[in-house]
């Protein structure tokens, strides 16, 4: 598996290594004791390897049958999975699999079905812990809705939290996605609610661990 550093990340690692190269070359030279410096480089090198590693981006590609598949967006666990009333956008009970990640985890988010982005709308709000079902509605947050070849409507639901603090979401409506793709990335956070017809196939349950773009967590009804 590939992995290279995502896109929104470049310029904060650039920045921060300006930063932390500011703080320790000066110490370095100045200080003729060298505990010092030596901790303190210590602990930016951690600090850095940490930021690089949340912002890494590897290439996935998923080896199972796209048709009604529907395909974790991001690494972590499986913390709801229940039936809900979704008045945004749907407005009618599905099934709401939420997925949160730590601060190690990648995130990237991908695209959880194949097919044309029909609605995306960012929401501003507040910045809960994103572990809390009220994050759902009340935080920061994007709808992104993906409408099937056979027109199932998928909602997607990228959710800020109390670290997180910018959703970047890539596709506008009316444009076609794939699973493999990147749909968007949380800087900093924090969990994705996927919304799902009554009728969808669940194939994993609360507590299990999921990889961005390779588990395979539904599979969709059949439309005829």
């Amino acid at each position: 598996m590939k992995v290279k550093i995502h896109r929104e990340g470049l310029n904060i690692l650039l920045a921060l290594l300006v930063v932390l190269l500011a703080i320790n070359v000066p110490l370095y030279l100045c200080l003729e004791n060298r505990v010092v410096p030596i901790v303190t480089i210590s602990i930016s090198t951690i600090f850095y390897l940490l930021v690089v590693n949340f912002f890494r981006s590897p290439r996935r590609h998923f080896k199972g049958d796209p048709e009604n598949a529907v395909v974790a967006s991001v690494d972590g666990k499986v913390v709801a999975l229940e039936e809900v009333y979704e008045d945004e956008y749907l407005h009618r009970n599905v099934i709401q699999l939420s997925i949160f990640m730590t601060v190690f985890n990648v995130h990237a988010n991908w695209t959880p079905v194949a097919g044309v982005v029909k609605y995306v709308k960012h929401h501003s709000g507040r910045f809960l812990a994103a572990y809390l079902p009220k994050s759902s509605t009340e935080n920061e947050r994007s709808t992104i809705v993906i409408e099937t070849a056979d027109g199932t409507e998928i909602l997607m639901r990228p959710i800020a939290g109390a670290i997180a603090r910018r959703i970047v979401t890539y596709p506008e409506a009316g444009e076609q996605v794939c699973i493999d793709e990147h749909i968007g990335f949380i800087k900093f956070g924090s969990r994705v609610d996927i919304y799902l017809p009554l009728d969808t196939e669940i194939l994993v349950k609360l507590g299990d661990i999921t990889t961005g773009g390779i588990t395979q967590v539904a599979r969709l009804k059949k439309q005829k």
